[in-house]
């Protein structure tokens, strides 16, 4: 690219930063969240989807809206599916909804088509300023936890038990001792602050399982799998007649998820890279909220779950990155890995290690630290008031008990609006919080009589 254009569109000298610095700082981005490729496919697939096209719908998607980031907002902030979106669409919509993937990519859709058009309206960021801090950490916190269960079911460290639902699996089997390695790879890099921990993790345990015969070799590089059977998908007619409340619910949660992602990775990133103003707020928020909502857009139509901004974009932000510049090195190579399908394929395979029972050797340590990262905000919520440690516990504990992310951002929100009603104090906080506390507890009561399913 001509320098003066890169100088003109990213603004490089005033941010105190060369092409060099970007590149560095956008390929680094890249292989810390690369994971994600591995991931995606991995889960989608336990709800019916090709893992082939929804690894292609997953690079060209993040590739989408991490240029979109780039040029809109000139952010170092790169984009891919979320982890905890992917949970909810594959178990709870899928799994304990029973909707069909279509139908669930259809209610993505909708969330975020909603998500872009009121990102022309600033509505986004009064609805988060909204909802109370203990809620926010606590629906992060819950998911979080949600996402550690999948991760050590997939390992085979917890197992079915008709006596007490769960128990611990048999340690000495070959998949759990791989899952396990790769674990304590992740652990001893991460501790080190190693760049990209969770991919080498991946990689350490995919050799790991090659070398002992649980996967089998299956090539490197290929030409790009297909979209055919993910792209344009979306079961509208199937979602709509499934029942006004629960499609309700489901957009809600997804919308909801979004949001709270969406502006807490971007002030984070944000503020790491010295890009908010004096009064700590984002400029040019507008850009980077478009470029999220283009990205679910994008997503859902060539088939994968919720794009959103990537909190590892930090770790490019580490290495340099402060412009959108940055993000054209981490789309390129977005873009390169849709030639690595044989490998994503191998990596994010399942082996059965008793009748019934699959693992993802692979897969499952960076679902568990992914969980444990998602534990942070635990420390904020104010465990000594109980109007904000109850709804906070409720939304922590319902997630992973009932497998189910949008049972425990109800069972928050009620309990926080009830608290608040039995105080006299409904006053204290917005009135949307309570509006959606009312239709979750419509929801439940139509669950009660059968007007509803799920």
């Amino acid at each position: 690219m001509d320098q003066s254009f890169l100088e003109r569109t990213f603004r490089l000298s005033e941010r105190d930063t060369t092409v060099g610095r970007e590149l560095r700082g956008g390929t680094t981005t890249f292989f810390t969240m690369c994971y994600i490729i591995f991931v995606q496919p991995a889960i989608l697939q336990s709800c019916g989807m090709s893992g082939s096209a929804v690894m292609a719908a997953t690079c060209i998607s993040s590739a989408a809206a991490t240029l979109v980031m780039a040029f809109s907002a000139n952010y170092p902030v790169a984009l891919a599916p979320a982890m905890g979106h992917n949970a909810f669409f594959a178990f709870t919509v899928c799994g304990v909804l029973g909707y069909t993937w279509q139908q669930a990519l259809a209610a993505n859709f909708i969330s975020g088509a909603v998500f872009l058009g009121l990102t022309f309206f600033g509505f986004r960021k009064k609805l988060l300023n909204a909802v109370p801090s203990c809620l926010k950490h606590g629906i992060a916190v819950g998911i979080g936890l949600l996402i550690a269960v999948i991760g050590f079911e997939w390992a085979g460290i917890i197992v079915g038990s008709p006596a007490t639902y769960i128990t611990r699996g048999d340690l000495g089997n070959p998949a759990v001792l791989v899952a396990i390695s790769g674990f304590l790879v992740i652990v001893v890099l991460t501790a080190f602050k190693v760049p990209g921990a969770l991919l080498v993790g991946l990689l350490v345990s995919t050799m790991v399982a090659l070398a002992i015969g649980l996967v089998n070799y299956q090539g490197v590089v290929q030409l790009p799998p297909s979209l055919r059977e993910t792209a344009f998908q979306l079961d509208f007619k199937g979602l709509f007649s499934s029942g006004f409340g629960s499609l309700l619910a489901v957009v809600f949660v997804f919308f909801f998820l979004d949001l709270f992602d969406t502006i807490g990775t971007l002030i984070g990133v944000s503020g790491q890279a010295g890009l908010l103003d004096d009064e700590g707020n984002l400029p040019r928020a507008g850009g980077a909220l478009f470029a999220d909502a283009v990205g679910t857009v994008v997503g859902t139509l060539l088939g994968t779950s919720t794009v959103t901004s990537y909190v590892e974009s930090s770790a490019g932000v580490a290495a340099g990155a402060r412009t959108g510049l940055a993000n054209i090195a981490t789309a390129f190579l977005f873009i390169i890995s849709l030639f690595f399908y044989p490998l994503v394929a191998m990596v994010a395979g399942e082996y059965q290690i008793s009748p019934g029972v699959f693992v993802h050797p692979v897969i499952a340590p960076v679902l568990i630290l992914v969980g444990m990262f998602m534990m942070k905000g635990i420390e904020k919520v104010k465990w000594k008031e109980f109007e904000e440690a109850l709804p906070a516990f409720l939304a922590i504990s319902v997630m992973p008990l009932t497998f189910s992310i949008t049972e425990g951002i109800s069972a928050g929100f009620v309990s926080y609006s009830l608290l608040k009603l039995l105080r006299g104090r409904l006053r204290d906080s917005s009135m949307w919080v309570h509006a959606f506390s009312v239709l979750f507890l419509l929801r439940y009561v139509l669950l009660a009589t059968g007007l509803i399913k799920g």
